[in-house]
């Protein structure tokens, strides 16, 4: 496993408890896997590509809060690759290079749009993610391996591998963390992303911190050589498309009308993709409805991919995220 040293709080549980508290309850359908806390608090996974596609949480007013953005015009049946929520991007991300492993493979690869096998759920009463101790919690597992896949997709990729993907609902957070696990001998390299579709309320009063100094790639501007961030707020006010790497903090936030909205807390990640297709780029996009729904949208994607993370025979990595609204 490799070190995180700057590793945030995982859900651990509770030394004591109420045995009078309701606890978390999961419902599975043909098509979804839904956790539920006693706050009304919710997480929804497709099991195809394990996308998660809502979490609710309770705001101070005490109504529940969508937290993701979810295109109406999203394939929900399997089809294709869902547009919203949080699709999981590996091994590559972006269109492959040529003259690479990956290069066969579809842009953002096999995992957001393979099915995979629910592998049961965990529950707590810490819900310790951070500041919400003495809150419940549960954790629900998802797994993906070569013997899975179609026969195309091993044609592809012919490695052998196994994800374990794990998503964590405590009060007010949501922890995503995906488990990559080389079952082979020979080496192979990789890429990976948690390309997450934020909901805002007004995306021309959304501000973004946590990124300042990290280098920038701009792929709107005519120019895509690094820059450095020199704003410590970013404001978006047309399309934004930048991939930041080699973050030295671990938390980006988002900020609404200048007040905390969602910290994301990188483990083990040191790049994030800022995205939001404005009006042009959103009115030509397939499945993207409404067409002016960029106007609720930031997607801010945490990830492994400047380079790629080369996993020896029986070697494993881990990493992911913890988001907390306010």
């Amino acid at each position: 496993m490799v070190d995180r040293p700057r590793k945030p709080s995982a859900i651990s549980p509770s030394l004591t408890s109420d045995p009078l508290t309701t606890q978390p309850t999961v419902n599975i359908t043909s098509s979804t896997v839904t956790a539920s806390l006693a706050t009304g608090e919710t997480v929804t996974i497709l099991p195809h590509g394990a996308t998660v596609t809502s979490w609710k949480t309770r705001s101070s007013s005490n109504d529940l809060t969508e937290n993701l953005w979810l295109s109406s015009a999203a394939a929900l049946d399997g089809s294709k690759p869902v547009r919203g929520g949080i699709p999981l991007v590996f091994p590559v991300f972006g269109p492959p290079p040529k003259d690479h492993p990956t290069s066969s493979l579809p842009q953002h690869g096999f995992a957001r749009n393979a099915r995979w096998e629910f592998l049961g759920k965990s529950t707590s009463e810490s819900g310790a993610i951070g500041k919400s101790k003495g809150d419940d919690s549960v954790k629900l597992d998802f797994g993906l391996s070569h013997t899975g896949l179609s026969e195309e997709a091993r044609k592809q990729w012919p490695f052998k591998f196994g994800l374990i993907y794990s998503v964590s609902l405590s009060k007010g957070e949501l922890q995503c963390m995906l488990n990559v696990r080389n079952e082979g001998e020979e080496a192979w390299d990789f890429q990976m992303l948690l390309h997450t579709y934020f909901r805002v309320k007004d995306i021309t009063q959304t501000q973004l911190t946590g990124l300042l100094s990290a280098p920038c790639t701009d792929r709107v501007a005519p120019s895509t050589t690094p820059k450095p961030e020199s704003q410590h707020s970013i404001s978006i006010t047309g399309e934004m498309d930048r991939v930041y790497t080699g973050i030295s903090q671990d938390t980006t936030s988002i900020l609404e009308s200048g007040q905390p909205r969602l910290d994301i807390v990188r483990d083990n990640l040191r790049d994030t993709v800022v995205w939001n297709p404005w009006r042009e780029k959103a009115a030509k996009m397939a499945g993207f409805e409404p067409k002016d729904g960029y106007k609720s949208l930031l997607a801010v994607e945490v990830g492994a991919v400047d380079g790629w993370t080369r996993l020896e025979g029986d070697d494993t990595f881990e990493a992911g995220m913890i988001v907390r609204a306010h």
